[in-house]
């Protein structure tokens, strides 16, 4: 985990994240913080948060500083989550504040793998905090997968045009996949292809969906979060797939 691409990826998308918020100044735009309502502060905040994010982000780029890295952005995407939960309470029966609640607790959950996996020493109680980080994201994916279903049409929506053979047949597909995803991840046989493949069809969706958004409007701040968001959450994906593959690697082979 010391030197896996995902947190490199995890890093640099963290620091985008934090520029964003020195970017845009009306701070309303981030759904994170409008839980906070209309106070004041939460512009001031809203920076704080950014800074630790570009430090965080930077420091988990080494070695030496990774675990500090984690311990600052796994802060932070937890915080997001639970900032998150009002909108749940308030519409139980609406699953875009689910959405929102496990796209940051992804996030968090990929922190928690990169702060095990940077333990001087192996040791069971790294183990253990790695295997609870991994299984957050497992259910994260679950979320995924429901968030796709019950936002079918606004999905197919997203989906290039010029993408053969339909817009509706990418998004079922697509809905599909983290479903099955989400099971081999949280039953454990078939976890590192779908990890794989999980983190491949993310970075797809960054790449296909939301570059292509950037590019042609590089001013509107939703298709920066969301572009940032997207890469993030492939390079969260990417951290557990290096995670089961460094686990495979540790693991004593049977004769």
């Amino acid at each position: 985990m010391k030197y896996s691409l995902g947190r490199y990826v995890y890093g640099l998308a963290a620091i985008a994240f934090g520029l964003c918020a020195f970017a845009w100044h009306d701070i309303t735009n981030l759904h994170q913080i409008k839980a906070l309502g209309s106070d004041p502060t939460r512009e001031i905040l809203a920076y704080i948060l950014g800074t630790i994010q570009i430090v965080g982000g930077l420091a988990i780029q080494w070695p030496a500083t990774a675990r500090a890295g984690a311990i600052a952005l796994g802060t932070i995407y937890f915080a997001f989550a639970l900032l998150g939960t009002p909108l749940i309470i308030m519409h139980p029966l609406v699953y875009n504040g689910f959405g929102n609640f496990f796209e940051q607790f992804s996030l968090g959950s990929a922190a928690v793998i990169v702060y095990a996996g940077s333990s001087p020493i192996a040791s069971p109680r790294a183990a253990r905090l790695a295997q609870i980080g991994y299984y957050a994201f497992g259910i994260s994916v679950v979320s995924f997968a429901l968030e796709q279903a019950f936002y079918l049409s606004a999905t197919a929506n997203l989906v290039p045009k010029w993408i053969p053979p339909s817009s509706m047949f990418w998004a079922i597909a697509t809905t599909i996949a983290f479903a099955l995803a989400a099971i081999a991840l949280l039953t454990g046989p078939m976890a590192r292809p779908a990890s794989r493949l999980l983190t491949a069809m993310i970075l797809g969706f960054g790449l296909l969906v939301w570059l292509p958004a950037l590019f042609a409007d590089p001013h509107g701040f939703e298709n920066w979060s969301e572009s940032v968001e997207t890469f993030a959450i492939a390079a969260a994906a990417w951290i557990v797939a290096d995670f089961l593959d460094q686990r495979r690697r540790e693991t004593p082979s049977r004769s």
